[in-house]
Parts: structure tokens; C-alpha cells; sequence
């Protein structure tokens, strides 16, 4: 499984990807893989009631990435591409402030697929967390 943000020929940076970039209508026609980067935890939550098959407690964090160089160079004019990218997703720890340094973590199972609502078939389960340097 990728953990890729998408860019447009504008580049501006999403996460997750859209068909059309939301910030100009733009086809999102490349990525940035953010799987092998480290990124700041911009702020956090920690959860004690969870949907059904998530971990609780459940902490999350909103993580920026710096895409500044790969924006650029997808740009058509430099000076008009994102600087950051932002994702949220699971901390493997509760012990997480903010400003912290974390690197994205493959977890074959986000969520428990035998509960909850849908069939185990018609989703994917695996993602990524983030993991404290």
C-alpha cells in the first residue's frame, strides 16, 4: 500500500488525492510518496470512544510534511507551489505532543474487520500510523 500525497500541475498538494485538485480544478496527475518521510505532529487527540474495531484508546495526530521541492518541480511557476502537505492518522503510541518528529509505520490492520458494519471484503484495512522518531 502507498501512503502518497497527490499534486497537480499547479503544485498544490493533497492528502488524501481528489480527481480535480480542490485548491484550482486542476487534474492531480502526480504523487509524492510520504511513506519514507519524517513529519511534525501539528496537533493531536487522544480517543477513549472509538467506532466499532478500532484500538481504544485511540490516539490520532495531524502530521505536516515538507513537499516543498517536489511541488516546485511539478509546477508550472514555482512561486504558486505548496510548501506542506498535512495527513491525520493513528500514533502507535499515546505518549505524542506536539512538534514531535514521526515517520509513517505500514500496519497491515488499521481496524478489526470482523466488526462493524461491512462486509470484510469491500474494504481495505491496511494503512499506515505514525511512529515517534
Amino acid at each position: 500500500m502507498s501512503f502518497d500525497a497527490y499534486v497537480c500541475p499547479n503544485g498544490h498538494v493533497s492528502y488524501p488525492g481528489h480527481t480535480l485538485c480542490p485548491d484550482c480544478g486542476e487534474e492531480q496527475t502526480g504523487t509524492i510518496d510520504l511513506s519514507d518521510r519524517t513529519g511534525e505532529v501539528v496537533t493531536w487527540t487522544h480517543s477513549t470512544k472509538t467506532p466499532p474495531g478500532v484500538r481504544a484508546p485511540n490516539t490520532l495526530a495531524i502530521v505536516e510534511f515538507d513537499v516543498e521541492s517536489e511541488a516546485a518541480a511539478a509546477a508550472d511557476d514555482a512561486a504558486d507551489a505548496d510548501t506542506f502537505v498535512r495527513a491525520i492518522g493513528q500514533v502507535t503510541t499515546d505518549d505524542v505532543e506536539t512538534g514531535d518528529a514521526v515517520e509513517p509505520v505500514y500496519a497491515e490492520q488499521l481496524r478489526d474487520p470482523e466488526v462493524g458494519i461491512k462486509e470484510p471484503a469491500s474494504q481495505e484495512w491496511d494503512g499506515y500510523r505514525f511512529d515517534p522518531v
